[in-house]
């Protein structure tokens, strides 16, 4: 993989899989002409005959970063396996590329959130640069999504007292006002705040305030 993609695209700590592009069309000729052009980025590439491969491969459908997809095939269309994404709450980028694409299937695919609708033929470059584009808003994506687990997670080692006292601060109210609020000492204030500071793993007021914002549990 050339330096400067793989920096672009180095994981986070959190990232638990490598970046993988799916190609699923069911002519050969043009299945392999996508994932030969898309391989020249350095990036994996998987290719499918039919949508019922691809769905039958769950480690494809966990790593995949970007779904290069045709419209009309065999069984499962390509707007059908889109709208199944969806239902299942599987948030890939997908990229339609069609010979047979009209205003209202284009419409359709980027209400249900295509990342893109290319018509066949397409250029090149313009496919890479949006492949491109795609993986690293999955990256990202999968990136959050990550960090708000592992920040759920550590809210979940909280106590009772501890999460109190947390939603105190969050408030940005002061020691003293968060023991009267909750009928016990500032020195016991004191106590859960750094017991909640510590298992947060953060340094400051502020991380925590934006580490608990993120899992939607807390209002500011």
């Amino acid at each position: 993989m050339p330096h400067s993609l793989r920096s672009s695209l180095q994981p986070a700590p959190f990232m638990p899989v490598e970046p993988l592009v799916c190609v699923v069309d069911d002519d050969d000729a043009v299945r392999l002409s996508i994932r030969l052009l898309i391989e020249t980025l350095g990036l994996e590439v998987r290719a499918f005959a039919t949508a019922l491969d691809f769905l039958a491969d769950a480690q494809a459908r966990e790593a995949c970063h970007c779904l290069v997809l045709d419209v009309r095939m065999p069984g499962l269309s390509g707007t059908a396996l889109q709208e199944r994404l969806v239902r299942e709450g599987n948030p890939m980028p997908i990229i339609f590329v069609s010979a047979h694409g009209d205003v209202p299937m284009v419409a359709r695919a980027m209400r249900e959130g295509a990342f893109d609708f290319l018509q066949k033929p397409f250029n090149d470059q313009a496919l890479l640069d949006r492949v491109l584009e795609a993986v690293q808003h999955a990256g990202q994506t999968r990136r959050l999504r990550l960090e708000v687990q592992e920040v759920e997670r550590r809210l979940d080692s909280l106590t009772q007292r501890e999460r109190d006292v947390m939603s105190g601060m969050i408030q940005g109210r002061l020691n003293k006002q968060i023991a009267e609020d909750l009928g016990i000492s500032m020195k016991t204030v004191e106590q859960h705040r750094a017991r909640v500071m510590e298992k947060l793993q953060v340094a400051s007021l502020a991380e925590l305030v934006r580490a608990a914002l993120k899992t939607g549990r807390f209002e500011a």
